[in-house]
Parts: structure tokens; C-alpha cells; sequence
């Protein structure tokens, strides 16, 4: 199937799928003068919007803030997406179960009437399922306009028997997962650095996906980032995403790698972070220490796997209390915990808590769950600790419902 034989099945699935859920919502709304012209123009218009904000995105300079009014398009049309795809779900379950229910009387009175093939929807079953559809496109408007910047601080205390005394009380702020690339409001950045700044952390860390694709995203928030400090440093690692942009210039010239990646690395440099390529930098602290990792990417699945945990561990003592930065979540099961030294605390991000979810203190749910086994919040196992912060930007669909933007506080006492 060539280019044009997928885009024509792509539009006619789409059109299948529309046709489908406006003869449920004609059954309660069809009676509205200009319904169809209206339910009609909707969807014309959210193909038109995704057409818009793709080449809005491929014309853009990467060193522009992406206008609002991309963000909103882009997010608007994905949110009525979802929200027809929850409708027309629900509807299809109701009209099989209203066939099978006609199926069962046909067959229990062997009539010969066929026409239990065309159910009969109950108008107050259907408005039911439109109301909750309805929630769910307000609740991702309602992300999308304010919930991706409602940045909120977790806090985290953390014992340790074997924790040098001089850190007991030592804070650890993790960020992670910035995507600059996504961002749309300057101004909204800098509340968030604001609060980072508000937390007086002895320790700042950042777990990777500093953006989306390409180093030059990060430019218009390298300022804003650089106000950060603290008094024992700033350490930073790579996410998946930091890779691409290198691999799109591989395309182009393979020698050009290098240079790409060095010229990355000077921005983290600039922001006044030091990067921790598969290396460890020890923390002093009243004549005690500890140390802290870093490796490379390293996912399960299709991710760069570059990080090298025996490489990053190298020179660091048997018994050295030490925090490892890994993006991955995937990384603690696979190659931390097996591992022979004993790594007390790893700080990943990643899955963004797929930034759509349920987060109670007593019930925590998000899609993401079915993909990642450790998604968000604290996880112990062999008295080691994985935390994975849901992170500090957006990605692809720019909003989030019910999965805040994160800045961690990790507070470790000495037990």
C-alpha cells in the first residue's frame, strides 16, 4: 500500500468512525436546528487543525518559543479525538448488547423478523455516554489551558542505616523530563524555576529529555534555567529524546555526531549543570561523603541503550553510599538491582505518569501503568529505592489531567 492508498484508509476509518458517533448524538441531539451542520464542521475543523499545527511545527525556527496557538490547536483536536473515541466505544458496547439481547429473543422464539440487526439505543443510555465522553474532552481542555503548568512539589523522606551522619537531613531536588521543545509560555517556565529556587535543595539533579528532538529548543529557556543553584552542585544526565536530534545529523554526516552531541553538552554547561556520562562525582560533606551516578539512556524496548553501569560505577567503593540518576525506570530492574554493588537510592522520570491519570493518596491510576511496571512515585525492593518523578514539561499532547508537573523533594535521614 503506497503513501496516498494509507492517507485514503486513514480517511475513510476516520469518516467511518465519525458517521458512527453522530447517529448516536442525533438521537439526542438531532432535534437542534443545525446539529449536523454543526457536529459536521467540528470535525472538518480538528482535521484542518492537525494539518495546521504539523506545518506550523515543521516551519517553526527551533529556536521560537512554539506560539500558544499551536499548543491549543494541537490540543484541542487531540482532546475531541479522545473524547470520540470514548463515546464511540461505549456506544458500540451498548449496541452489542442490545443485538445480543435481540439474538437471545429471536432465537428463544424462533421468529423470523430480522430486524433485531438494527438496535434500538435508549435515549437516556446514550445521553448517559455522551455526558461522560463530555468529561473527559473538558477534563483534557482543562489540561491543556492550565493543568501543564500547575507545577506541585512531592516531598520524600528517606531512611538509611548506613547513610553518613553528615547528610542526615540532606535534600535532593529532582526535576526531569523538560522538553523545552514543547513549551509555549516563557513566563510559565519561570514559575516553575521559581519554586525549585523556593525549596533551598542541598542537591539538584535533572534525569533527562532535556528536549523534545533538537539541542537548539533548549535556547530560549537557557537563561531562565540557569538562575538555579545549590550549595553541593548541579548534576544532569540524558534522556532518550537528547539522542535524536543526533541521529537526525548522522543522516546527514556521520562525523558530525560528535560535534552535535559537544555542542549539547555545553548547553547543560550553560544552565550550569554537570553532566554525568556513565561517570560519578562524590559529595563532601563535613569530612564524610557520597556519590552520585550518572549513566546514559538505557530503556527496555526501542530506546537508546547507551548507558554503561559498570563504566559509571568505576572507582566508587564497596560500601559508598551512593544515588544513581537513570532515566529509565526499566534500568532498576534490569541492571540495578541485579547488580553486585548495592546502589541505595536511583531517580529516574520518563513516563510523564503518561500525563493523564487518577493521583490519590490511596489510589494512583494512569494508562501508562499496562506499559511500565515502576510509573510513578517511590518503589522499594532489596532496601534499595527507585523514584520516578513524572516530570517538569509536555510532550506531543500539551496538557495534563490529574498527573501535575512534578519537583521532587527527596529528604534522606539517617535511620
Amino acid at each position: 500500500m503506497g503513501r496516498l492508498g494509507f492517507l485514503l484508509f486513514v480517511l475513510i476509518l476516520m469518516l467511518s468512525l465519525d458517521w458512527y458517533a453522530f447517529t448516536g448524538l442525533e438521537l439526542i441531539l438531532g432535534q437542534i436546528n443545525g446539529f449536523s451542520t454543526l457536529y459536521w464542521s467540528i470535525s472538518l475543523l480538528v482535521v484542518f487543525g492537525f494539518i495546521k499545527v504539523f506545518q506550523d511545527i515543521r516551519r517553526k525556527s527551533v529556536d521560537m518559543i512554539r506560539s500558544v496557538s499551536t499548543n491549543f490547536l494541537m490540543g484541542a483536536g487531540f482532546s475531541i479525538l479522545v473524547g470520540k473515541i470514548v463515546f464511540i466505544g461505549l456506544l458500540l458496547i451498548q449496541d452489542l448488547v442490545l443485538v445480543l439481547m435481540q439474538i437471545v429473543g429471536w432465537v428463544i422464539s424462533l421468529a423470523t423478523d430480522l430486524s433485531f440487526l438494527t438496535p434500538e439505543r435508549n435515549p437516556n443510555v446514550v445521553m448517559f455516554l455522551a455526558l461522560l465522553a463530555g468529561i473527559t474532552v473538558l477534563s483534557m481542555l482543562y489540561g491543556i489551558t492550565f493543568g501543564k503548568y500547575r507545577f506541585k512539589v512531592e516531598k520524600v523522606n528517606l531512611k538509611f542505616p548506613d547513610l553518613p551522619k553528615a547528610f542526615d537531613g540532606f535534600k535532593i531536588l529532582q526535576i526531569s523530563d523538560v522538553h523545552a521543545g514543547s513549551f509555549d509560555s516563557l513566563r510559565q517556565v519561570q514559575k516553575g524555576i521559581e519554586m525549585i529556587k523556593a525549596q533551598k535543595a542541598d542537591l539538584i539533579v535533572f534525569t533527562g529529555d532535556l528536549v523534545n528532538s533538537l539541542k537548539e529548543e533548549i535556547n530560549p529557556y537557557i537563561e531562565a534555567f540557569s538562575a538555579l543553584s545549590a550549595p553541593f552542585g548541579m548534576f544532569s544526565i540524558l534522556g532518550n529524546h537528547d539522542y535524536y536530534g543526533m541521529y537526525q545529523v548522522a543522516q546527514r554526516d556521520p562525523n558530525a555526531q560528535k560535534e552535535y552531541m559537544d555542542d549539547f553538552n555545553k548547553k547543560h554547561e550553560q544552565i550550569g549543570f554537570k553532566l554525568l556520562n556513565n561517570e560519578s562525582a562524590r559529595i563532601e560533606k563535613d569530612g564524610e561523603s557520597i556519590r552520585v551516578i550518572g549513566v546514559e539512556n538505557w530503556g527496555a524496548g526501542p530506546f537508546p541503550k547507551n548507558g554503561d553501569l559498570n563504566k559509571a560505577l568505576e572507582g566508587v567503593e564497596e560500601k559508598e553510599f551512593s544515588v544513581l540518576l537513570s532515566h529509565d525506570p526499566t534500568h532498576w530492574d534490569f541492571h540495578v538491582l541485579p547488580h553486585l554493588k548495592k546502589i541505595h537510592l536511583t531517580l529516574s522520570g520518563h513516563t510523564h505518569g503518561m500525563q493523564f491519570g487518577i493521583n490519590l493518596p490511596k489510589f494512583k491510576w494512569s494508562p501508562v501503568k499496562y506499559r511500565y511496571k515502576r510509573w510513578m512515585g517511590l518503589y522499594e525492593k532489596a532496601e534499595q529505592y527507585l523514584y520516578v518523578n513524572r516530570g517538569f514539561g509536555f510532550l506531543a499532547w500539551p496538557g495534563r489531567v490529574g498527573m501535575s508537573p512534578e519537583i521532587t523533594i527527596l529528604e534522606l535521614k539517617s535511620s
